[in-house]
């Protein structure tokens, strides 16, 4: 496979948004991206799927507590990759491990709107989780990346990258790569979601330690035909 830099044309040229499933996908798997992006004036926003109220037990299934800290566990780590509290993340607010039905009218709504941010703010590339991830969400988002390409009325890119798998298993792919970052910067940025690394929030979801290890850069994956 040929992987060419994210700083060569036409890939340097192009308007980034962000689509994570969960808080803290942003930073594991397209950290670097959004750093590097951001430095070159070329990031247009980040992406929320999914609200996070699915990660943790909730006291009698009262889930706002939750959903506000990984709010600003969420705008902690974009700060810290970004160095800039503009734009603000925008979140969906699908609940954890739900996905909406790609024929329902939730998804649809979901696509309207993405598809308008597209527009408002010039993007030229969406950067998403990887269609063949083992989370549903995470399959979820990649198809919603995919749905808002055919909606958004201008041309648009779909890079997969890859969080709890390895690169995907199709051939065909054009794979680029960011440059490297700073590892500390970018564990200071994970740092930020507390609620997954901790116990502060009681039984559930804890990033395993060897996750918590990230490369220095991010491969992106182009060319998938959906």
């Amino acid at each position: 496979m040929v992987i060419r830099s994210l700083a060569e044309k036409p890939w340097n040229a192009l308007r980034w948004l962000v689509l994570a499933p969960h808080a803290d996908d942003e930073t594991l798997g397209a950290g670097a991206l959004i750093a590097q992006t951001s430095a070159a004036g070329m990031f247009a926003g980040l992406v929320y799927l999914t609200d996070g109220s699915g990660s943790h037990e909730a006291p009698d299934g009262r889930t706002g507590r939750l959903v506000a800290t990984r709010r600003r566990e969420a705008a902690t780590a974009l700060f810290r990759l970004t160095g800039n509290r503009k734009p603000s993340p925008l979140h969906l607010a699908w609940k954890d491990a739900a996905p909406h039905s790609a024929a329902s009218l939730a998804f649809a709504r979901t696509v309207a709107e993405v598809a308008a941010l597209c527009r408002r703010r010039r993007v030229d590339a969406i950067a998403v989780t990887a269609l063949h991830e083992p989370h549903c969400d995470h399959a979820a988002a990649a198809l919603v990346a995919y749905a808002v390409r055919r909606a958004a009325r201008r041309r648009l890119v779909v890079a997969e990258y890859c969080v709890w798998s390895k690169e995907p298993p199709l051939r065909g792919y054009r794979a680029v790569r960011t440059a490297p970052m700073l590892a500390g910067r970018r564990r200071h940025a994970l740092q930020a979601h507390r609620s997954q690394l901790t116990a502060s929030h009681g039984p559930g979801f804890r990033l395993p330690k060897s996750r918590q290890h990230m490369p220095a850069c991010d491969l992106l994956f182009i060319g998938r035909p959906t």
